[in-house]
Parts: structure tokens; C-alpha cells; sequence
């Protein structure tokens, strides 16, 4: 796996940190942690991205399980806290937010504490 998350079902927070070039695998994965909660739930409160770089993925299969991933999540996520200096993020923050129905915030790699504080936050 090459993606490092952890739940925390008492804010309702996602918090994934990616390792390296992103598999299929990651993403399916994920759903087996992360459905269950929102079936029981009804949703995130946020979801919180901590990545220094953008990894990529290893190959197009990983890419479309991604698009695919977002695509069935993003509607039961209230916010996206994107912890990069990658200049990915700052462009996630505006191309994204016209797709994704979660309100997203990018910071600067190292302010996770402020991000998490956000994305906690009703």
C-alpha cells in the first residue's frame, strides 16, 4: 500500500498520507474503511491530504480507481484540507472545487495542525 490513513470516527475525519506513486489497490482499501463509516454516518466531515509532492499513480488503472474514488465520495465529504507545497494543491483548491461538491482549502506543507483544525470545524 502506498497510501497511510487513519479515521477519526470521533470528528469524522479522513486523514491519507500518501507514500508513493498511488495504486488501485490504495483505493479499494480505503473503501473497505471508509464506506462503513459513511453508510453508519452519513458522511465525512472532511478529509484531510498530507503530501509534500504529488506521488502519482503507477499506472492508469490506479488513475481511474482514483477519478472513481472521488467520484462516488465527494458528495458525502463537507471539506478537503490539502496540506502540500506542491503547486498541485493550490490548483486542486480552484480546478477542483468545480467537480467536487466539498469545500477545499489548500496550506502550506507543514501547517497540520491549521488544516486539521479546519476540517474538523462545522
Amino acid at each position: 500500500m502506498m497510501i497511510d490513513y487513519t479515521l477519526d470516527e470521533t470528528n469524522s475525519v479522513l486523514h491519507v498520507r500518501p507514500a508513493g506513486p498511488l495504486q488501485k489497490e490504495d483505493f479499494e482499501a480505503l473503501s473497505q474503511v471508509v464506506d462503513p463509516f459513511i453508510e453508519r454516518n452519513g458522511g465525512l466531515n472532511g478529509l484531510l491530504l498530507e503530501v509534500a509532492h504529488f506521488p502519482g499513480w503507477t499506472n492508469l488503472a490506479a488513475a481511474i480507481r482514483h477519478f472513481r474514488f472521488v467520484r462516488d465520495h465527494h458528495r458525502k465529504i463537507k471539506k478537503v484540507a490539502i496540506v502540500t507545497d506542491s503547486l498541485l494543491g493550490e490548483a486542486a483548491e480552484h480546478i477542483t472545487s468545480h467537480f467536487v461538491a466539498a469545500t477545499i482549502k489548500h496550506f502550506p506543507f507543514g501547517h497540520l495542525d491549521e488544516a486539521r483544525t479546519w476540517v474538523a470545524s462545522n
